[in-house]
């Protein structure tokens, strides 16, 4: 009679994955959460861009609240809804590490500043909503690929990363705004 080898660190894993899988399909995504962070984006690039051209350095920082506002509920009330952080979520969605987002989040500022530089205030505006919602869509992508793919999207970057970035990026506006 011969003894199969002991399945157990198999199973165990074969069971995470699973798990993971099915919390994948699982998530709820809460109401209005890439819209709104599309429309934060939108408002912040127009922001930002009304700011430079217009010699107003308050609206560069001023647009930034309205982001950072809903991000901040809207990452809670993923929490709350789902009782699970996903380091994906927050750094490719939230905060537009995804490719798309960052790709099309630079695009949309630079030619929005071009056209407030230039008064051209409805390219302005279209810049600023065009990239509200390619940042928009490009978190719904990211769900939708994280949902296929759970294991191969779950990671984000890490917070060391994101806050090297982060304080990068507040270095920038304080330059831009001290210049102004």
């Amino acid at each position: 009679m011969e003894s199969k080898p002991d399945a157990g660190p198999a199973t165990a894993l074969t069971d995470a994955e699973r798990s993971r899988d099915r919390l994948a399909q699982s998530l709820a995504i809460p109401s209005w959460f890439a819209t709104s962070l599309g429309t934060a984006i939108a408002l912040q690039i127009a922001a930002a861009a009304v700011g430079l051209g217009d010699d107003r350095p308050i609206l560069v920082l001023a647009g930034l609240v309205p982001f950072l506002v809903v991000a901040g509920v809207q990452l809670l009330r993923f929490r709350r809804r789902n009782g699970v952080w996903l380091g994906g979520l927050a750094s490719r969605v939230v905060f537009g590490t995804a490719a798309a987002a960052s790709v099309s989040y630079p695009v949309a500022l630079g030619l929005a500043v071009w056209a407030a530089y230039a008064d051209r205030w409805l390219l302005v505006a279209l810049c600023s909503v065009a990239g509200g919602a390619a940042y928009g869509l490009s978190g719904r992508r990211w769900i939708r690929r994280y949902r296929a793919e759970p294991a191969a999207n779950a990671r984000g970057e890490s917070a060391v990363l994101l806050a090297l970035v982060g304080a990068a990026a507040v270095a920038g506006v304080a330059l831009l705004v001290a210049n102004a």
